[in-house]
């Protein structure tokens, strides 16, 4: 008899996956590519492209941490899975039609290291993007619209863009 190693869970293993929100960021063109590009795609498991940080993510996936969906692509099962990062690509690879074997091929060991240097390259590539946005802006990548406040004391803090909303108090 062999010994099998416990794996600890959501409580989601198992469970059938009927529907997927993609969280992308909408201000990444990259991203936005790749969400208009699944949006043409066959779907075996219905796809909704949410932009992350949204009002509709956050009525949607309440109890995700929404500042870390603007980093890394996140994916959210129907019944509670949350996929991260290369996971989160091969699950969604897996949702398209024509796209199913080759995710099959990326959970593999093998197929799993050539999905992170993917995603790493990706994520390379947004940061250039967003580098060379800050720097055509001539500022800072915080923005007071998305929760952002500075204080000369503290710094940068994030409140929620609902705060700023509301009227939150920005330091001289």
């Amino acid at each position: 008899m062999t010994a099998m190693r416990e794996v600890a869970d959501r409580g989601t293993t198992g469970a059938p996956v009927r529907r997927l929100i993609l969280l992308y960021d909408a201000r990444c063109p990259l991203c936005t590519f790749l969400r208009n590009w699944l949006g043409r795609q066959r779907q075996l498991v219905p796809l909704d492209l949410v932009p992350a940080g949204s009002e509709e993510a956050r009525r949607r996936c309440p109890g995700i941490d929404h500042i870390s969906t603007l980093s890394e692509i996140t994916l959210v099962g129907d019944s509670g899975q949350i996929y991260r990062g290369p996971a989160a690509w091969v699950v969604t690879l897996w949702a398209l039609s024509e796209y199913r074997p080759l995710s099959h091929k990326f959970s593999t060991p093998a197929g799993a290291r050539l999905a992170r240097a993917a995603v790493l390259a990706a994520a390379k590539y947004r940061q250039a993007h967003r580098d060379q946005q800050v720097r055509r802006a001539g500022g800072s990548a915080y923005r007071r619209a998305d929760g952002w406040v500075y204080d000369r004391v503290d710094g940068w803090t994030y409140y929620g863009p609902a705060a700023c909303d509301s009227g939150c108090h920005v330091p001289d």
